[in-house]
């Protein structure tokens, strides 16, 4: 399984391998047996950040926000809404400003809300502000297409 797919399971931790002929969309987490991707963002801490950037084999789009951020809390569902159009291409993962300074200090955050786009654990995108589903999924594949 050389060119399986690594997946951090998004409820227990667990990298799964995914063989390509397998639809991802499908998959279950061999350890806790619940679907790897279910179409909404995952809310991860510093630890949870540190898995997915070293282990998961797809890219990473990750919003760093506040609960008390009023644009942040206006772009959660436009999030969201990219999150069942993105997935299982690309991971989408929720990190509280709050509660991880280490990592937005380390990428830089500056404003928020603040996307970040990943690629084996680089960032390869960057945007600060509100955006709709669709601004995102653009952002998203934009993006991809030209690091690709």
């Amino acid at each position: 399984m050389a060119d399986a797919t690594h997946i951090v399971c998004p409820h227990c931790g667990a990298v799964n391998r995914i063989p390509p002929a397998r639809p991802a969309r499908a998959a279950q987490c061999g350890a806790c047996h619940r679907k790897l991707f279910d179409g909404h963002p995952v809310a991860i801490d510093q630890a949870g950040f540190e898995r997915h950037a070293e282990r998961d084999g797809i890219p990473l789009l990750l919003d760093v926000w506040a609960p008390w951020c009023g644009p942040c809390r206006m772009m959660a569902p436009q999030f969201e809404q990219a999150a069942a159009i993105l997935e299982p291409e690309v991971r989408l993962l929720k990190l509280n400003a709050d509660e991880a300074p280490e990592v937005s200090s380390r990428l830089g955050v500056r404003g928020i809300p603040s996307l970040f786009l990943l690629r084996g654990g680089q960032v390869i995108g960057q945007s600060a502000g509100a955006m709709s589903a669709q601004a995102i999924v653009d952002f998203a594949r934009r993006h991809l297409a030209a690091a690709a």
